[in-house]
């Protein structure tokens, strides 16, 4: 077509990530089904959907969610449904949703004003700023003050319980997306910004997109990579045997958390200033996750699981505001907890229970809560260093992912293994924020 004058575009990125090759997110028959059935209802297969079709039964309840939060009749309008997500991507700086969203609004007739700078959009939109930046950030601090300021009689503009719940789901929905992401280091689409060009690529010049992580780190070596797998499955044999032998009394249980909580990850350098598509859409950038205090300092107090529960009581809350949601929700997180293929590395026939019951933990750790019944010794003999650092960054700072920690964790493991970590990462991130907002609102209630 250049002979005609006509510039064609090319895509940049091989493939749907960063991180994973294109050959190996397309085995033939394994997802196809569930490929169609997402082309069918978005009109297109997004890189998105084609890494989550390594988890076919995930995807599926998946799409049902989403289906339900931006489409399904709600108390929110649709284009405020998508601007909410795009104020909720911004804040990890994710170019990758805030565009999904920003087209999706602008097709349910969104004001295109408001895209340019969230000082254009309404003020009641614009009052969720506070809540948006501590669910992403730091929803432990989420308190009924916060959810009396939006609902309260005098609230101007008023948000009424039904309408800030849908908002808090969509948020947190996003923000934890945005984990999965940078976490499997999504390339943008076609027709994002940093998506194609229009010109060959030159040997010089190798695509980065705006929003993804550095390609400058190769993969490293597998050094020794199979005796890491064989320790780690020793290791979970014995912390079996060893549990049914040894009773814990209930203060080293927490002695154990405490020691977890306040360990000290290090996650990799802070990036700078936002991009240029998602500047004029966040405001105090610079408010991010910090640690709980170290023991012994000012820390807020612990969410004990036993107190306030998801099956307890945020499903019959979120039943109760948001018809149906609940449900929606409640089978994402069933289906993630129970998801395994009893295979680990080149090793088939391996109950994983504990492994991932020790990754959904200690994320629920690092956001501060606490299961009475669960050894956090666990998650030090089972989480090797370099995977905590991984999924760390992924659940508390995920816009810091880059390839070099996504490669160094697991180094024997399918891809398919690493994004089935990610699943349960931003799972149980989406769960563990929820549950700080919805004993808000239970408290307000009350």
């Amino acid at each position: 077509m250049s002979e005609e004058g006509i510039e064609v575009p090319r895509a940049l990125a091989s493939g749907p990530s960063a991180f994973i090759p294109a050959k190996e997110l397309l085995i033939e028959g394994l997802n196809q089904d569930i490929l169609v059935e997402s082309f069918l209802s978005l009109g297109r297969v997004d890189h998105l959907t084609m890494v989550m079709a390594l988890h076919p039964s995930y995807l599926s309840c998946f799409l049902r969610t989403q289906h339900a939060l931006f489409e399904l009749d709600g108390p929110l309008p649709r284009d405020w449904r998508h601007y909410v997500s795009v104020m909720a991507a911004a804040r990890h700086h994710c170019s990758y949703m805030v565009q999904q969203h920003s087209k999706a609004f602008l097709e349910a007739g969104g004001d295109k004003s408001w895209l340019s700078g969230i000082k254009h959009a309404p003020v009641k939109l614009r009052s969720l700023h506070t809540l948006n930046k501590l669910l992403a950030h730091r929803p432990w601090l989420i308190t009924q003050q916060h959810i009396q300021e939006l609902v309260c009689a005098g609230a101007e503009p008023r948000w009424s319980l039904a309408e800030l719940i849908h908002a808090v789901i969509l948020m947190a929905h996003t923000h934890s997306l945005c984990s999965f992401v940078w976490g499997c280091g999504l390339n943008p689409e076609p027709d994002h910004i940093g998506g194609y060009a229009f010109h060959p690529p030159s040997p010089s010049h190798i695509p980065r997109s705006p929003h993804s992580p550095a390609h400058e780190d190769s993969r490293p070596e597998l050094v020794d990579g199979a005796v890491e797998v064989e320790v780690l499955m020793k290791r979970m044999v014995e912390l079996q045997q060893q549990q049914e032998e040894e009773e814990c009394t209930q203060e080293e249980m927490v002695t154990r958390f405490e020691r977890q909580r306040s360990e000290s990850i290090p996650t990799a350098v802070v990036r700078g200033a936002p991009p240029e598509l998602v500047l004029g859409l966040v405001e105090e950038p610079e408010f991010r996750y910090e640690d709980f205090a170290p023991r012994g300092e000012q820390s807020p107090s612990t969410m004990r699981a036993q107190d306030y529960s998801w099956e307890d009581h945020g499903f019959s809350l979120v039943q109760r505001l948001l018809p149906d949601m609940g449900q929606f929700l409640d089978e994402e997180f069933q289906v993630v907890s129970n998801l395994t293929y009893n295979r680990m590395a080149m090793h088939e026939d391996v109950d994983t229970y504990t492994l991932r019951k020790a990754l959904w933990n200690y994320i629920h750790c690092l956001y501060g809560i606490r299961y009475d019944d669960y050894d956090y010794g666990s998650v030090n003999v089972l989480l090797e260093r370099s995977l905590k650092v991984f999924v760390k960054t992924m659940a508390c700072h995920p816009e810091q992912t880059t390839a070099r920690i996504y490669h160094a964790f697991w180094r024997h493991f399918r891809h398919s293994e690493k994004v089935h970590a990610n699943l349960i990462v931003m799972e149980a991130r989406l769960q563990a924020a929820l549950l700080y907002t919805l004993r808000s609102i239970t408290a307000y209630i009350k």
